[in-house]
């Protein structure tokens, strides 16, 4: 079912309680009062009440956006108003259109808007800052729009966009373990960093809001463009988010007492999972750096990095109810999570409670590695947001890049985003679309004229319009579930201080490079072992043309459900949820395995009360894979369970395909991230031509033959013969 919403609503709608049923004069409105008849006076004719107006429903649904009666692909393109001269802007917005882009994506920045504490301009001095006329520009030229206040935005502005007088109040600032301020070392100026659990913030930011709603909250959907409302960026602790980084904020230690409180329920139990004797839920003291040697002394740890994922989420849930206080409410919200959000506290489960619609941010290079990670972000986040009837969405797709940030040219761009199209996106904002300050290579200039990359971008758009291409489905036969608790132990475990680990996943490395070896008593290194068990299955998977997701512990009863084998990264340690949903399973005759080693212990790394029972195989399948005899296992286990797999060659390109509601193929994608252009044979009997440019594609002996050049991707539209 699509989520929708009325006229001034969040969604969900928020709990009423019991105390808060009272009308505007006190009285309890939960009661039901009677009333003795007046005497002695004829009763008035009832008149009869207007039906109250409603307003037409919004929702996500997985071809886009529902707005009444019409679906809207999710496809934008990023225009910042203030960056670009007014005259600009209609030439602009026209040029995105062109393209065949549906919205346009801004920021709204605080740092830029603000001219005194409580005092801003939004076009009353400096007519760039008239976001409501841009808007509304749009709106007359048939653009709906997602806008983003923050409050952090980031768009490579000094402060990420915040005001200076928010970023150095003492009482804003995320604290050291040591309690000193938090510095982020960013071009082009280094700052200290806001913390998401101080009040003194929280207070500025509803402030904020309220200014911006006073403004834009006319323009909501029906009577204005806008119909997606980001709440605050990348939100990462400003990427500072080592476990032992920050934040040591006196308001983060209180609520991190609560969570303990919350989590544990007795002092008794805390004492027990901490080894301390001492310890009580009002002094409690986070860890300040990594000091277990063994693994019964990891949960203090481990307590400490699930509650950074709880911050993060209530931080956001607490801007977005700041949002609809502010007028800003009726339309759906989402959070957009950056680069190597696997290694960071960021939890898209608890991000996806706290907001309505959770995508990614894309900027890859055309190489190996990177279709690895591309692969294994996206399959994740289509698994997810199918589940909740969504469009897998990134909310950045980058077209060009920042001066301080690796070159990515036009071919890493059309790679990047036709391999994410190709693992299950299905939607995109272009960003940027149109050039601005501090940013190279956008299809389109700071005038409004479009560059010769903007060629690409419509050919794509027309392209998966024609095809259908946002209703069309990737099945994947196997699952490989790598649990939130094996990420948690990762970032406990990470070598490098205050390199944050999701610097090493976004160059394409992980914790293979970049954990304690230690075996804290383990054997082995867990977490590497289960590192190189995961690349080593996805190989294996890929050698073999099986499609394939990885997603989290939180979609392994999915995963059972709708695949044919699930595998499940066990480092020894697991969830106990999981281990329930995995003997259910087994029980059935479910195809599970585990690798490297089976669970003995919880996500706590204590000891499981009782062993897990996978004795028997389910349909003649290993339940343990054997690292040293992986290659034997998945291919024996793909025959047994008559996994299909897509005859191509050579070995060195990757191919999926895509079909429609009755299981028809209707469009593949071949992925050369190699060096050297190859010639492809793919095994698919039917009438085959290139998506983008018309051109056929050769048919011979029940097979498709085409060239792919170097680092790129080509999209295929499929159609049976005859």
């Amino acid at each position: 079912m699509a989520q929708t919403w009325g006229p001034g609503e969040g969604a969900p709608t928020p709990r009423v309680h019991a105390r808060d049923a009272f009308d505007i004069r006190g009285r309890d409105s939960s009661a039901t009062v009677r009333r003795r008849p007046a005497m002695n006076k004829t009763p008035k004719p009832r008149r009869r009440r207007k039906k109250p107006r409603t307003r037409a429903a919004i929702g996500l649904v997985c071809e886009g956006i529902r707005l009444g009666s019409e679906v809207l692909p999710l496809v934008a393109g990023s225009v910042h108003y203030w960056r670009i001269e007014r005259a600009a802007w209609r030439p602009a917005l026209e040029s995105i259109k062109s393209l065949g882009l549906r919205l346009v994506d801004t920021y709204v920045p605080w740092g830029v808007h603000e001219t005194a504490p409580g005092e801003c301009d939004f076009g009353q001095r400096d007519e760039r800052l008239d976001v409501a006329a841009f808007l509304s520009l749009s709106k007359e030229l048939g653009l709906y729009a997602i806008v983003r206040p923050g409050p952090h935005v980031n768009a490579e502005l000094t402060y990420f966009g915040l005001p200076q007088r928010v970023i150095w109040d003492a009482a804003c600032q995320a604290r050291s373990a040591s309690g000193r301020p938090v510095i982020l070392p960013v071009p082009p100026l280094a700052f200290p960093v806001p913390s998401y659990a101080s009040e003194a913030f929280h207070a500025e930011v509803a402030q904020w809001f309220a200014a911006v709603g006073n403004v834009l909250g006319p323009l909501r959907w029906p009577a204005g463009p806008i119909v997606l409302l980001q709440v605050d960026n990348e939100g990462a602790m400003y990427f500072r988010d080592g476990v032992y980084d920050q934040d040591y904020h006196p308001d983060a230690i209180v609520r991190y007492g609560r969570f303990l409180q919350q989590k544990y329920q007795t002092v008794a139990a805390l004492r027990a999972a901490h080894g301390d004797a001492a310890a009580t839920f009002a002094r409690a003291d986070p860890p300040r750096r990594f000091a277990a040697v063994s693994a019964l002394e990891l949960a203090g740890h481990l307590d400490w990095a699930e509650f950074q994922e709880q911050l993060l989420a209530d931080a956001f849930a607490r801007m977005r109810e700041a949002l609809i206080g502010a007028s800003l409410g009726g339309v759906p919200t989402s959070h957009n999570l950056p680069l190597g959000e696997g290694a960071t506290p960021l939890d898209p489960v608890l991000v996806g409670r706290a907001v309505d619609l959770v995508g990614l941010d894309y900027y890859h290079g055309a190489s190996p590695p990177q279709r690895s990670e591309i692969a294994r972000r996206t399959t994740d986040l289509s698994v997810r947001a199918e589940l909740r009837n969504q469009p897998a969405f990134a909310c950045e797709l980058g077209a060009g890049f920042p001066p301080f940030f690796p070159p990515l040219d036009e071919d890493d761009n059309a790679f990047t985003v036709l391999s994410a199209l190709a693992y299950g996106l299905r939607g995109f904002n272009v960003y940027m679309a149109v050039e601005r300050d501090r940013w190279i290579g956008a299809p389109i200039d700071r005038y409004g004229r479009r560059r010769p990359s903007a060629n690409f971008w419509e050919r794509l758009l027309s392209a998966l319009e024609r095809t259908r291409f946002y209703s069309l489905r990737r099945e994947a036969q196997v699952h490989v579930v790598v649990p939130r608790s094996f990420r948690r132990l990762a970032r406990v475990l990470h070598a490098f201080g205050p390199l944050s680990p999701a610097l090493f996943s976004v160059i394409g490395a992980g914790p293979e490079e970049a954990c304690f070896e230690d075996d804290l008593g383990l054997e082995s290194p867990a977490v590497l072992e289960t590192a190189r068990f995961v690349r080593r299955l996805e190989r294996e998977l890929d050698a073999r043309r099986i499609a394939y997701a990885v997603v989290g512990g939180d979609l392994v009863q999915s995963a059972v459900e709708r695949g044919r084998w699930t595998i499940v990264a066990s480092s020894g340690a697991l969830e106990p949820e999981i281990i329930d949903c995995i003997e259910r399973a087994h029980e059935t005759g479910k195809a599970v395995s585990f690798g490297p080693r089976l669970p003995e212990r919880d996500s706590m790394m204590q000891p499981l009360e009782r062993v897990l029972k996978l004795h028997r195989r389910a349909n003649g399948v290993e339940p343990l894979l054997d690292p040293n005899g992986l290659s034997a296992l998945v291919e024996s286990a793909a025959r047994k369970l008559e996994i299909v797999s897509l005859s191509a060659e050579p070995e060195s390109v990757f191919v999926t395909l895509h079909s429609d509601s009755s299981g028809k193929p209707r469009v593949a994608f071949v992925l050369n991230p190699n060096e050297k252009g190859c010639d492809v044979r793919l095994g698919l009997d039917l009438i085959a031509s290139d998506a983008l440019d018309g051109a056929a594609i050769h048919a011979k002996e029940g097979s498709l033959e085409l060239f792919v050049p170097r680092r790129s991707v080509r999209m295929l539209e499929l159609t049976a013969p005859g």
